[in-house]
């Protein structure tokens, strides 16, 4: 076991980002852990912290660091309620393969595999929350180890786990047994100020047992200033974020030819755009995290967001979700011809093999359905694209 620790609490600002000024400790770790990816094949990093210490920053940092020296990096987002490159409530796997220009936000990117969760959080259901993460490490295992998937100077893909905030209590406990499932090679811990708050120091999830393989132990501190000096520590608007980036997803809706820079024009645009019909026969719809009754199924349906999945495509491991394939909003349901209308960037030719609705907590952002002018998205009756029976039947 080998164990960093970064130095003073200096800022350095970084070619890679124009707005946080970088602490001096993060490239000096991120270079680090390149050099140990280049000796030892099949890194997995995670990095962990409590909340708003700068994880998915560091995260994109490294990201950017690992692409100077190779082609692709695996990345494995385990927050479902600020995830990297996904809609909130999703948990995913990607592959990068270019560098992250803004690291200071998120910004949706089409995944490797995902599954949709349903919440902003794992409390409700741990078991099937370390199920996914189970699933979707084992598929980087299975697709880009075993099969000896390799890159540029035969170097075999690195991974980055990035963790969730949720660092006590339950949580932590939830953490314990990532860190147990996936052995990262090295872990890189975020702390902050407030001491309290941060996760215990060394390997705590080995809860005294040595480690299998060589492990690197390394702590940073979190980003403190903005380049003007401006504190990087307050409290962030979760709920903004999360509306952020359903809102980029749905924008996929549109061609980039089309200006959409508003929240406004975003609503406007969802308003206009002809959903997809679905006939209710065809799907069947899982419920996640909470019980309907039967007969209120389809109006608990209505001006929701949900995950689409297909039966035949799910993990082998017992009591898995279904693989997610992307999102859709409920915009309205027709009961007397049996059809659901869905907005989704999902191609068609994808979405004709949906037989799952996925219904989870996740919410139409309040910003897309109080626009002054607009009709909400999901109360419009307009329909060209139709997903017909024979539609289902041929696919």
């Amino acid at each position: 076991m080998v164990a960093h620790k970064g130095g003073g609490a200096r800022a350095s600002p970084s070619s890679q980002n124009n707005e946080i000024a970088i602490p001096i400790q993060w490239p000096e770790a991120a270079e680090a852990i390149s050099r140990a990816a280049a000796s030892r094949p099949g890194l997995v990093v995670a990095i962990c912290g409590p909340k708003n210490s700068g994880k998915s920053t560091f995260s994109r940092f490294l990201l950017n660091t690992l692409l100077q020296r190779y082609r692709r990096v695996a990345y494995l987002d385990t927050d479902v309620g600020q995830p990297e490159f996904s809609p909130p409530g999703s948990m995913s796997l990607h592959i990068v393969d270019e560098v992250i220009e803004d690291l200071s936000n998120s910004s949706v990117r089409a995944p490797e595999r995902s599954f949709f969760f349903g919440d902003i959080s794992s409390k409700r259901d741990p078991e099937a929350y370390l199920n996914c993460v189970y699933n979707l490490y084992d598929h980087f295992v299975t697709h880009f180890r075993k099969n000896g998937s390799e890159d540029n100077c035969g170097s075999v893909l690195p991974l980055i786990i990035n963790t969730p905030g949720w660092v006590k209590g339950t949580g932590f406990d939830i953490l314990v047994e990532i860190m147990r499932y996936v052995s990262p090679s090295v872990v890189v811990q975020l702390r902050i100020s407030l001491q309290r708050k941060n996760l215990p120091t060394g390997a705590f999830w080995l809860e005294g047992e040595e480690p299998t393989c060589l492990l690197d132990l390394i702590d940073i501190e979190s980003a403190q200033q903005d380049l003007l000096h401006r504190s990087v520590l307050v409290k962030k608007d979760a709920r903004f974020f999360r509306g952020s980036l359903i809102s980029e997803y749905f924008r996929q809706c549109f061609t980039s030819d089309i200006s959409i820079s508003t929240n406004k024009e975003l609503a406007f645009a969802l308003a206009s755009i002809p959903p997809y019909q679905v006939p209710f026969s065809r799907v069947t719809v899982k419920h996640l995290h909470h019980q309907v009754p039967a007969d209120e199924i389809l109006h608990s349906l209505n001006a929701t967001i949900v995950g689409l999945a297909v039966s035949s495509d799910r993990p082998t491991r017992a009591n898995s979700y279904p693989w997610c394939i992307g999102l859709g909003i409920i915009r309205g349901i027709d009961v007397s011809r049996g059809l659901l209308y869905v907005i989704t960037p999902v191609p068609i030719q994808s979405l004709q093999k949906v037989d799952i609705l996925l219904q989870g907590l996740i919410e139409i952002p309040t910003r897309l359905l109080q626009v002054h002018g607009c009709v909400s998205p999901y109360m419009c009756t307009n329909v060209v694209h139709t997903i017909s029976h024979k539609d289902l039947l041929e696919s």
